[in-house]
């Protein structure tokens, strides 16, 4: 349990940390709402960054605690900590891209490493509560 309270921690702090970089460059450019087309834009990228955090992280969270409060398995607690860096890698890999347009390694392997984490625990979560 302690491991995915940990996971889910980060994740929250991922994404506050990424709503606040977004208020800060909202600040710094006088953009009170929306963001420039521009895939090269400090504030395109971090409101793409933010928001792709808020469309993942949360589900990520609660099917970990909902795996972790079943006795997750040690194998399935290893899933906790490789979803939460595929979260952290996409969100570092967004901002080291020179353009959202083109793709960037970092990421990809966030993304892959998002999806293949994520179901990896839900059907953790799905065969834990049909046994």
């Amino acid at each position: 349990m302690n491991v995915a309270v940990v996971c889910i921690a980060l994740l929250d702090l991922l994404v506050f940390g990424l709503g606040i970089n977004v208020s800060r460059l909202r600040g710094k450019m006088k953009t009170g709402i929306g963001y420039p087309a521009d895939p090269t834009h400090p504030l395109h990228k971090a409101c793409r960054a933010h928001a792709n955090g808020c469309e993942y992280a949360p589900t990520m969270a609660i099917l970990m605690l909902v795996l972790a409060l079943r006795d997750a398995a040690a194998w399935a607690v290893g899933l906790f900590f490789a979803a939460t860096a595929a979260r952290i890698l996409h969100a570092v890999g967004m901002f080291a891209s020179p353009t959202l347009a083109a793709a960037h390694p970092l990421r990809l392997v966030g993304a892959a490493g998002t999806y293949l984490t994520g179901l990896a625990v839900l059907g953790s979560v799905l065969s834990t509560w049909t046994s």
